[in-house]
């Protein structure tokens, strides 16, 4: 009850400026009052076992919430069983003219068009280095907006080799619908270039530091049932270690009507719920278990989360359903899943 009194007044903000002010809010000592009120202290761990990695709940944050890693303190203290930060590029990038994010109220929803706005790897590391998280750390990337899709697949290389050391977990992003062509990577001869190269500088970095990061790719909910299949293919043909279902979508037929729907960009939230939990089932089938699911898209209650868990997934992440329920979510759903 508490949190949505608070709501009533951050939804009166513009949704970009609302969303760092909290996050600004939650950065200051002078919170530590309202983060033992609110924050949920997970005192035991459910171990969880990911990509070979041991996660202390399934539930983690989704990438997004903190493109620059200037949170991660702040994040992990509310219980989270791991954070994604990013989406991050090499080169530093403003993204696309504000206002470029838009809350759909009545429908739980959110339409973003940000476009990989981030202050680029480098300042990413430092921000890493100066916190004291010891948990899992996934670092979502993707491509600068003025880089061709013929040449891609560098960028992705350039930042994997710069945050192999810092990451529990490298999450590849060629599924935002805001970054001109980028879904194309998803599909035949540059998506096996793509998935053979990574797997080529993983192995190299794995030799050189004698230290296994895990690599997943991050895809779209508007894949056909045939895109799937294919994709899945080749997830298993490289051998990738995990896949993250899903990013937000461009289906606009359950928030038709709704003030700002005509906006362009990608949808989260409860109108993605259902379409990301149908590509977790897809995906449960033709991975055969050979590869772990991250199940992300509209979870906004336990249920949600569990059909999430019932559907294949292994872990879980929210932002939407954060923005609209509050920290007692978190609470909820780590307790009942």
């Amino acid at each position: 009850m508490f949190y949505y009194l608070i709501r009533k007044l951050l939804f009166l903000i513009d949704p970009e400026k609302s969303h760092i002010f909290v996050l600004k809010c939650l950065n200051f000592k002078q919170a530590q009052i309202l983060k033992k009120i609110c924050f949920y202290k997970n005192k035991s761990s459910q171990n969880i076992k990911c990509m070979g990695l041991n996660f202390s709940n399934k539930l983690g944050t989704a990438a997004g919430i903190d493109k620059n890693g200037e949170y991660i303190n702040c994040l992990s203290e509310m219980g989270f069983g791991f954070i994604e930060v990013g989406t991050v590029t090499p080169l530093p990038q403003y993204g696309h003219p504000k206002p470029r994010l838009f809350r759909i109220t009545q429908m739980e929803g959110i339409i973003n068009r940000m476009g990989f706005n981030n202050l680029g790897i480098d300042n990413l590391i430092k921000n890493i280095k100066k916190s004291h998280f010891k948990g899992i750390l996934g670092v979502n990337i993707g491509k600068n907006r003025d880089t061709s899709i013929k040449n891609s697949i560098n960028d992705y290389l350039v930042c994997i080799e710069k945050i192999y050391n810092y990451a529990s977990y490298i999450s590849i992003n060629i599924s935002s619908p805001n970054t001109i062509d980028l879904r194309t990577l998803q599909h035949g001869t540059i998506l096996n270039e793509l998935l053979y190269n990574i797997k080529n500088k993983q192995a190299e970095l794995h030799k050189k530091y004698f230290k296994y990061v895990p690599i997943a790719i991050k895809i779209s909910p508007d894949l056909s049932k045939k895109e799937l299949k294919y994709i899945s293919k080749k997830l298993i043909e490289y051998k990738l270690d995990g896949v993250i279902a899903t990013n937000t979508t461009l289906d606009r037929s359950l928030i038709s009507g709704y003030k700002h729907s005509l906006e362009e960009g990608g949808i989260s939230g409860l109108p993605l719920q259902k379409k990301s939990t149908n590509v977790i089932l897809l995906l449960s089938k033709y991975l055969q278990k050979k590869i772990p699911i991250i199940g992300v898209g509209g979870i906004n209650s336990i249920d949600s989360a569990q059909e999430k868990i019932q559907s294949g997934a292994t872990l879980i992440q929210i932002y939407s359903g954060l923005v609209y329920h509050g920290p007692y979510l978190i609470r909820k759903i780590i307790e009942n899943i």
